[in-house]
């Protein structure tokens, strides 16, 4: 099926990421132009090259979404370059490792600070950029923002986290009821245990925290970066969503349906 997204020009932010770089190239792979953005520049020119030989338009923006200066910069060059931006995927984030998995009386305040500069911070900043630019076109687009299943199921020890992609979940929301009128439409991913080097390391290499894991999921699996891939596609596809804003998909397996947690 032509989910019509073709030329779109779309911006993927933590594209340096597992999940960021198989949502670039999902959409790649639909004839959109992506302009793929993070801080590392290194990282981003390799996922560029990979959608360039695979015979698709991308190009890589270096970004910190963190600072407001650098996300209108972004919006500014993207539209330099390639004249409109339709689709914004809001995905840089950050949690922290083992060592940071604490109660609140011990958690550490540089984190929390970090996490929430770069996801809540980041998805108002870069939101907010984006959908100015948007009101000038005559095509006005739509934002995906990409949160946790933690927005939905509070985490242990993870309350930095946890508050960030709740307040990911609400700003979407309200962002969805402002917008709609204007023609621009706004939902949210909740991706759960999405395999990739990071939660691997995380969650897989003990044997039985991957087996309480997998028990706690009733597909008894995680999920790929390229499921959420093909869900910010969807999402973005107004043959396929164009009556779907202020949506919550939860991509999870099962988890939060379950009375399980982890």
């Amino acid at each position: 099926m032509d989910l019509k997204l073709k030329d779109k020009v779309v911006v993927v932010t933590g594209g340096g990421g597992a999940i960021g770089s198989a949502i670039a190239k999902s959409f790649a792979g639909e004839g959109a132009k992506v302009v793929v953005t993070g801080r590392t520049v290194a990282t981003l020119e390799a996922i560029v090259n990979e959608v360039r030989e695979a015979g698709g338009v991308a190009e890589a923006i270096t970004c910190d979404v963190s600072q407001k200066e650098s996300c209108e910069e972004l919006v500014k060059k993207t539209v330099e370059k390639f004249g409109a931006l339709d689709v914004l995927i809001n995905n840089a984030g950050i949690n922290g490792g083992p060592e940071y998995r604490k109660k609140i009386y011990d958690y550490d305040d540089a984190l929390w600070d970090r996490i929430m500069g770069c996801d809540l911070n980041g998805v108002y900043y870069m939101s907010k950029y984006a959908v100015r630019q948007m009101r000038t076109q005559e095509t006005k687009g739509n934002i995906i923002n990409i949160s946790s299943i933690a927005g939905v199921l509070p985490l242990r020890l993870q309350v930095g986290f946890t508050a960030a992609k709740a307040g990911v979940i609400n700003m979407s929301k309200a962002m969805a009821i402002e917008l709609a009128d204007e023609g621009i439409r706004v939902n949210v991913i909740c991706p759960g245990s999405i395999m990739f080097e990071g939660t691997r390391k995380l969650f897989y290499a003990n044997k039985e925290t991957a087996d309480k894991m997998m028990d706690a999921i009733p597909m008894h699996r995680p999920g790929e970066p390229e499921d959420i891939g093909a869900a910010t596609c969807f999402l973005a596809s107004d043959v396929l969503a164009s009556y779907i804003t202020g949506d919550v998909m939860v991509i999870d397996g099962g988890w939060t349906s379950s009375i399980r947690t982890f």
